[in-house]
């Protein structure tokens, strides 16, 4: 039997990546402040509170409607560039996924997939270049096995990043300089996937209704 999961799911995952975000902003911060602005969890953290916040007050009917709220709520509430890109990744995968009621483990990996690509298109990034993408890719593509194998792919993806130069970016201001730091945008995307994780390990032990 194949295991669908609705709007509440994805309200649910909404709600957990807001409260990881909470928790590690002061992290996510730090390693900004090593080849960035400094701002990345605060800004995180401002723009998936209000994602929580709209979707726990008007839930759509849809997980492709929760995750395009998402998208445009982030894109309205987040300034620089994390904004725009974790907004772009959630209301692709929101169109992607269409109009149906349930959607499969394997057309949620497809509508991410969608949105990673949208996202590599408005960075003009690719895997290797110290950003988002060397997490969301590998989470992306191990989706398909689990979500467990999502998680650890991204944490691996996030971590590879410290060897790597940036060459995109602020980052890659830094040149050589960059080489040596965990990529925070990575970082942050690896929460996306934990927070996936724990709400499909929830939904499995059968905590709450209407997934």
């Amino acid at each position: 039997m194949t295991e669908t999961y609705g709007a509440a799911f994805a309200v649910r995952w909404m709600a957990a990546v807001a409260a990881a975000v909470e928790r590690e902003a002061g992290r996510l911060t730090e390693l900004d402040a090593a080849i960035g602005d400094a701002d990345h969890g605060a800004n995180l953290r401002r723009g998936f509170a209000a994602v929580a916040d709209t979707l726990a007050k008007e839930p759509p009917a849809t997980p492709g409607a929760v995750l395009v709220t998402a998208g445009r709520q982030l894109i309205s509430t987040v300034g620089g560039a994390s904004g725009p890109l974790y907004g772009t990744l959630l209301r692709r995968a929101g169109k992607a996924l269409g109009e149906g009621g349930e959607v499969t483990r394997a057309e949620l990996a497809d509508a991410l997939a969608a949105g990673v690509a949208a996202v590599g298109q408005l960075g003009g990034a690719v895997p290797g270049d110290k950003t988002m993408l060397d997490a969301l890719t590998p989470a992306v593509a191990a989706l398909p096995e689990s979500f467990a194998a999502a998680r650890a792919a991204a944490d691996e993806g996030a971590l590879a990043t410290v060897p790597l130069r940036a060459r995109k970016g602020r980052a890659s201001y830094l040149g050589e300089r960059s080489v040596g730091h965990r990529d925070p945008g990575a970082t942050s995307s690896a929460l996306l996937f934990a927070a996936l994780a724990e709400t499909a390990e929830a939904a499995e032990a059968g905590e709450g209704a209407g997934w």
